[in-house]
């Protein structure tokens, strides 16, 4: 059977690595006409745009030619391989959160340099990060920007691993991996974390609750910026409301934590949503609950994304430079390619506060009491 269906390797990938396999097999040989794409629907049943996106792939990458009106044809081997530089980036969902934005930055980048860039989604699982390094090592790609998935450090090194031993230069984005000494871009998560607290607390707010994931090196760092902002400004910690999820994005775990935590609304007075995603979530419960943000209880976000609800919500939070996160990466891999540079380079770009309508000022009876909380300007 070509496809599996019930497999969570994309339908396109499945497609194109069963074409390779025919190509490098002999099935079909140099100069011969492969099946058409109604021919492939009849003997797949997959839709057109998907057979469509698979061959597409292998014309960027050498194996195939499209002949106007004639059809698409194998190429020789390695033809016009010196003229073209093919690049992987493994991404947690090309559909959603900050992942289109960083590939945006990424592909803007390597096309201005003409270059290829081939988009393999992970779903941060391990298992997919595994297949699609596979299959790019295989492909010759030669450079892989890599965003870490929600494996544990010993799992993702072993993906980097896998393409330095075959000396393919890879290149982490956003997210970094511990004791690796490889290029990387993330921005400052631990200061952009404080600041934004610290943000909270000038507004007079001390029952400041959280909730992030702790699978990746970005919230674990907000996590110790949110604590340091506290420890900073001599408020304790309440572990009841620091709601950590250990695993990647899933709305049905942080909906449960927003309504735990809008129920405590009388002593909870700001939610810090470890990523807008997570705060648009919590926004969309709180009109189910009857509770007015930022009315009844203030909230921020971290990324500066479009909503992702039918909402409109103002809301404030940390603008971080995705784009140009993987703008930069691309950078830094073709570098590598060129061999332009030697010691590996960490780049830490800034992130920048955007203030909206989502917090409000909290007003004490006792003025004095909250004075040394919000005496500070930022």
């Amino acid at each position: 059977m070509i496809i599996d269906r019930n497999s969570p390797i994309p339908q396109y990938f499945q497609l194109q690595t069963w074409l390779i396999e025919q190509i490098d097999q002999g099935v079909f040989r140099p100069d011969d006409k492969i099946p058409t794409e109604a021919e492939i629907k009849q003997m797949t049943g997959l839709a057109r745009a998907t057979i469509r996106q698979a061959i597409q792939n292998l014309v960027n990458m050498g194996y195939l030619t499209r002949k106007k009106r004639l059809g698409t044809f194998v190429l020789h081997p390695h033809a016009d391989k010196s003229k073209r530089t093919i690049i992987g980036i493994l991404l947690p969902d090309i559909r959603t959160g900050y992942a289109p934005v960083l590939a945006r930055g990424a592909e803007d980048e390597s096309s201005k340099n003409g270059h290829s860039l081939i988009l393999c989604n992970t779903d941060d699982l391990y298992v997919k990060a595994d297949f699609h390094v596979n299959r790019l090592i295989e492909n010759n790609v030669s450079g892989v920007v890599f965003v870490p998935t929600a494996a544990d450090d010993y799992k993702n090194h072993q993906i980097v691993e896998k393409l330095t031993i075959k000396n393919i230069p890879v290149v982490l984005a956003d997210r970094i991996i511990k004791g690796e000494n490889i290029d990387y871009v993330t921005t400052d998560n631990f200061n952009g974390a404080y600041k934004l607290t610290k943000y909270l607390i000038q507004n007079g707010h001390i029952r400041i609750a959280i909730t992030l994931s702790d699978r990746f090196s970005t919230e674990r760092d907000r996590l110790a910026g949110y604590i340091k902002a506290h420890e900073d400004h001599n408020i304790s910690l309440d572990p009841e409301i620091i709601k950590i999820y250990s695993g990647p994005y899933a709305e049905k775990p942080y909906e449960q934590y927003a309504r735990s935590l809008l129920k405590q609304k009388n002593r909870v007075t700001a939610i810090f949503a470890g990523y807008d995603r997570i705060a648009y979530v919590i926004y969309s419960v709180a009109e189910e609950m009857n509770i007015s943000i930022p009315d009844d209880i203030s909230l921020v976000g971290y990324d500066d994304l479009q909503p992702t609800c039918a909402h409109t919500i103002s809301l404030t939070t940390m603008h971080q430079p995705i784009y140009e996160i993987g703008q930069e990466s691309m950078k830094l891999v073709l570098n590598r390619i060129k061999g332009s540079i030697r010691k590996p380079q960490k780049i830490v770009l800034k992130s920048t506060l955007i203030e909206r309508d989502s917090v409000f000022k909290v007003k004490y009876p006792d003025v004095s009491k909250a004075a040394e909380f919000v005496a500070e300007e930022l």
